[in-house]
């Protein structure tokens, strides 16, 4: 069994909650989301709201925290082989109150379907808002383009004023 091993980012700004499922080993390692230098996420990102593609930890967050978003993950615990998705058993969710409670999050997002399978058998009941499943950012979806990706995110710019 593996904890997820670092805290949601977020503020009291924060307009949009874009959940993953369980951090990668790479992420694990890195003690920050989307740790895989082949995951597409900060590419994504940062295309949304035509900025530079951060390349450390505090750039990351600057970036997440400057247009109004907060990251977490739906699962805070879980058997898991490497950072497959797919290997995923005995799930426990997280807790999304401290991040609801603490911010002006209105809208949520999934990155991929296990973050959103979870987050509506789990999360949904208690939180009451519906969530949006977006196309993965990880390499395991190379059948998605990364203008695709970007395509499709683009509607959590609608959310944030970006």
């Amino acid at each position: 069994m593996i904890v997820h091993p670092f805290p949601p980012l977020y503020n009291r700004d924060s307009k949009v909650l874009i959940l993953g499922s369980f951090p990668s080993v790479r992420s694990r390692e890195a003690m920050f989301f989307y740790g895989h230098p082949q995951n597409r996420f900060w590419k994504v990102i940062a295309a949304l709201f035509d900025e530079p593609v951060p390349q450390s930890i505090p750039e990351k967050k600057a970036l997440i925290l400057d247009h109004g978003l907060a990251l977490w993950d739906s699962i805070a615990s879980c058997e898991i082989k490497g950072s497959s998705d797919a290997s995923i058993t005995d799930a426990v969710p997280t807790d999304l109150s401290e991040i609801l409670e603490n911010s002006a999050v209105q809208r949520i997002f999934c990155n991929g379907t296990r973050s959103f399978e979870m987050y509506r058998k789990y999360q949904l009941p208690r939180t009451g808002i519906e969530a949006v499943k977006l196309p993965s950012t990880s390499p395991a979806n190379a059948a998605c383009s990364l203008d695709k990706l970007i395509d499709a995110w683009k509607v959590i710019g609608l959310h944030t004023g970006g």
